[in-house]
């Protein structure tokens, strides 16, 4: 077992590693920049240092810095957290040639799962279902008019490596494929420096939904069940709930199976994440592999009783899983509703700010994964989550009643947040009959904005 692990990263994931590794009784260092001198996770940790300035690229990406910090504390493993460096090869491959253990898989099975157009032939050799779309990237405008034409409008073009929504154009007639085109491009290459994109099917109204797996290096691997991700504003999540609401044991038990085997197909180990668009008439595509732990894990972890993150260091650390896909069992239902700093009336605009006042949510069933303190500054650097907010209960209905309650009860004074809206969609009769899709929000703007 490692002896300190240095966590290269920030918020709510930093503090909820650092918890972690303390029931295992390893010791944790925090990095923080200039920005984050009061930051929570810096006061918590056993050691903090200051690796930079408040911006990403001369502190929370600066691996340099992070890998000298590993060797000045004597940490021998680091884990990535979720976004920052969480899915960089590199940097993985950086810890490797350093002998500190990057707590996550490896730099081989993230380029394999991270280009996004590579990932979908390597589900396709697998037997994943995929949606139907380009092999690969394509290169040039007249090869994408011919796939666009062949798979038929509307199409989704889609930046190769990726993520967060970015790169993403949706084209409905052919006059718009060529600009449409140009712009994930650009967007593509200021984002993630890769140009390159892919074309796919667009699929009417689907759900989104993910399956959680674990995997170890003795060839062990489980799916953990769903989560249902549809909740989302451009391209965004908003709020997530396990087990997806539609989901019958049969469908379960296939997207379970094409998760393992897709986790198989890259020799995959350690956490990860499947993502799949799920269609009204039960049929589901692979969308993306997510290789690290997820913003929306806790609700699994609620329903399946257990610890992703534990089982994340404990992987890491080279042992077996301790349970079988038999083992596992879903009970009950766990909503999480992310509470961010920002005016959904003004589109979101974030609002960084000192939290004058602040009281969260307690109870049975009521979990806060969050770094928030009353008179700590929400920074106009990062992030702008204030808090995740999840509840568990017997069952979705009474989840959804112990989420109106748990909202109503939150108090956040000095920023702006999200609360009302939240508030909102759990009180929509859409969402409380689960009659909701990826598209939900997309046509339902009264939801957040005034009348």
């Amino acid at each position: 077992m490692f002896h300190k692990i240095l966590i290269a990263n920030r918020g709510e994931i930093a503090v909820r590693i650092i918890r972690a590794c303390r029931e295992l009784g390893i010791r944790t260092v925090a990095v923080f920049s200039e920005a984050d001198r009061g930051a929570l996770h810096a006061q918590i940790a056993d050691e903090a240092v200051c690796i930079g300035p408040a911006a990403t690229k001369d502190s929370y990406l600066n691996v340099k810095a992070i890998l000298a910090v590993c060797e000045l504390t004597g940490a021998n493993a680091v884990h990535p957290g979720f976004g920052f460096l969480s899915e960089n090869s590199a940097f993985a491959r950086h810890c490797e040639r350093c002998g500190v253990t990057f707590i996550g898989p490896s730099g081989d099975a993230m380029d394999r799962m991270g280009d996004k157009a590579n990932a979908k032939q390597t589900m396709k050799e697998a037997g994943v279902p995929v949606v139907p779309g380009s092999d690969g990237a394509v290169e040039s405008l007249e090869r994408a008019q011919a796939i666009a034409a062949e798979i038929g409008y509307p199409v989704m073009i889609k930046a190769s490596a990726g993520g967060g929504g970015r790169g993403i154009r949706m084209v409905r007639e052919p006059e718009e494929l060529e600009p449409s085109m140009t712009a994930a491009r650009q967007e593509a290459l200021s984002f993630f420096g890769n140009d390159e994109v892919y074309i796919e099917k667009f699929i009417e109204n689907p759900r989104h939904v993910e399956i959680q797996i674990l995997a170890d290096g003795y060839g062990n691997v489980v799916h953990l069940g769903e989560r249902d991700c549809s909740m989302q504003r451009r391209n965004q999540k908003v709020l997530e709930e396990s087990p997806c609401p539609v989901m019958t044991p049969e469908l379960r038990e296939k997207m379970g199976e094409a998760a393992v085997k897709a986790a198989r197909a890259c020799d995959y180990k350690n956490a990860g994440t499947i993502e799949f668009l799920l269609a009204k008439d039960g049929s589901f595509y692979f969308m993306e592999m997510n290789t690290r732990i997820q913003v929306e894990h806790p609700i699994t972890e609620l329903v399946t009783g257990i610890d992703l993150v534990r089982q994340q260091i404990l992987i890491a650390a080279g042992e077996k899983l301790s349970f079988s896909q038999e083992d596992i069992r879903l009970n009950g239902h766990a909503i999480e509703c992310r509470i961010n700093a920002e005016s959904p009336e003004l589109n979101f605009r974030p609002s960084p700010g000192r939290i004058n006042a602040l009281h969260m949510p307690g109870g049975p069933g009521v979990r806060i994964d969050s770094a928030v303190y009353q008179g700590c500054e929400i920074s106009p650097y990062y992030d702008s989550m204030v808090a995740k907010l999840i509840v568990y209960a017997p069952n979705r209905a009474e989840a959804i009643s112990k989420m109106k309650w748990a909202l109503g009860e939150f108090l956040v004074e000095g920023v702006d947040t999200n609360i009302d809206f939240q508030l909102s969609l759990l009180r929509d009769p859409q969402f409380e009959q689960a009659a909701y899709d990826i598209g939900y929000l997309g046509r339902n703007e009264k939801l957040w904005k005034k009348r």
